[in-house]
Parts: C-alpha cells; sequence; structure tokens
C-alpha cells in the first residue's frame, strides 16, 4: 500500500493550511519564503486538489475515481466529491472524535476496532450511508487508548450530521452531510476546473 509519509507540518506550510483541520494542535513556526511569484491558474487549481488530498489521506487514483463518481452523480461535481470525501469511514470516525487525527482513524479502522451496523469493517475508504451505526468495537472500549482520546477530542465540536454518544463510543450517520456543514478549506471548483480539463 502506498503510503504519503511527508512530514504534516511541512505539508501543511507548504499548502498553506492550517494544522487544525487535520486535528493536529501543533504550529509551524517557519515562514514560507516565496519570492513573489504569482502562481498561476493551473498551480491554483493544482494547489486545491492537494488540499484536498492532504487532508483526507486520499491518494491520487482513488481522488480520480471518486471524482468520476461525484462526476456521474445528480448536482453540482464538486459538492457531491466533498460528500463523497466527507463519508469516508475513517472521516467519520474522525469527526465522530474517537481518533485524534485522520491518520489515527484511518489506523483504528485498519486494526479492526470499528463496526458498521454491527458488522466489522476494516476498510478506511468505505462510504457510510444516512442510517448508518458506527461504534468501536465492545472488546476495545475499555482500552487506555480511547480513554486518552476521549480526553483529547471531548471538547471538539461534532457536526450536526453525526449524533455521537461518547460514552458508547457510538455514533449515528443522521444524514449525509451538505457542503454547508463541511467546515474544510477548500475551494472545490478549482477541483472540478481542473479536472475537466
Amino acid at each position: 500500500m502506498a503510503v504519503n509519509r511527508t512530514p504534516v507540518l511541512k505539508r501543511c506550510r507548504s499548502l498553506g493550511l492550517d494544522p487544525v483541520y487535520l486535528g493536529y494542535d501543533k504550529k509551524s513556526k517557519r515562514e514560507l519564503k516565496r519570492a513573489n511569484k504569482k502562481m498561476s491558474e493551473y498551480g491554483l487549481q493544482l494547489r486545491e486538489k492537494q488540499k484536498a488530498k492532504f487532508i483526507y489521506g486520499v491518494l491520487e487514483k482513488p481522488f480520480r475515481n471518486y471524482y468520476k463518481k461525484a462526476d456521474r452523480m445528480k448536482g453540482q461535481t464538486g459538492t457531491n466529491l466533498m460528500v463523497i470525501l466527507e463519508s469516508r469511514l475513517d472521516n467519520v470516525v474522525f469527526r465522530s472524535g474517537f481518533a485524534r487525527t485522520r491518520r489515527e482513524a484511518r489506523q483504528i479502522v485498519d486494526h479492526k476496532h470499528v463496526l458498521v451496523n454491527g458488522k466489522q469493517v476494516n476498510i478506511p475508504s468505505y462510504l457510510v450511508k444516512a442510517g448508518d451505526v458506527v461504534e468501536i468495537k465492545e472488546k476495545c472500549k475499555g482500552m487506555q487508548r480511547y480513554k486518552d482520546i476521549l480526553e483529547v477530542t471531548g471538547g471538539r465540536l461534532i457536526p450536526e450530521w453525526l449524533d455521537v454518544n461518547q460514552e458508547g463510543l457510538q455514533a449515528t450517520v443522521k444524514e449525509l452531510p451538505s457542503r454547508e456543514a463541511i467546515d474544510v478549506p477548500v475551494d472545490e471548483m478549482l477541483i472540478v476546473e481542473l479536472y475537466s480539463k
């Protein structure tokens, strides 16, 4: 499996992104030195795509497949793309506060700690649907790891489209998120322009 091993803060700095969106509370002290270079239109579009890929931890090929799927769906392609990315299982685990970062959420899913509607799912890219119940396995709930995670994520805002029971480590997807409910700083229209060339 291909893994992006670039240091997170370094990547955030190059994309002009706040690490908070990835669940990190660190800040980079360094400034990005760019000699007044004006970015081309293509450069801006590419950066938005890289930002979306980096935030959700998706590589190029699956990201392109998500775009094709979003294009076939009814409605605006850009909005559909963001909804698809947001409804990935690893993202739902992160949004519910069962993981500190999206990378950790991916690992939790990989390690078979997550049940969807009572069935074990270990595919981070699994797309949840409205009405799905996502929970941490019964035997994993008592682990020290989850107590530590809940201490950190206890004060985090949970989106309206999720109904979360933090004590029971269980979340219900009330509905798929609307674009307004997704607080990710990505201009999806630039991604659509990039792929429709």
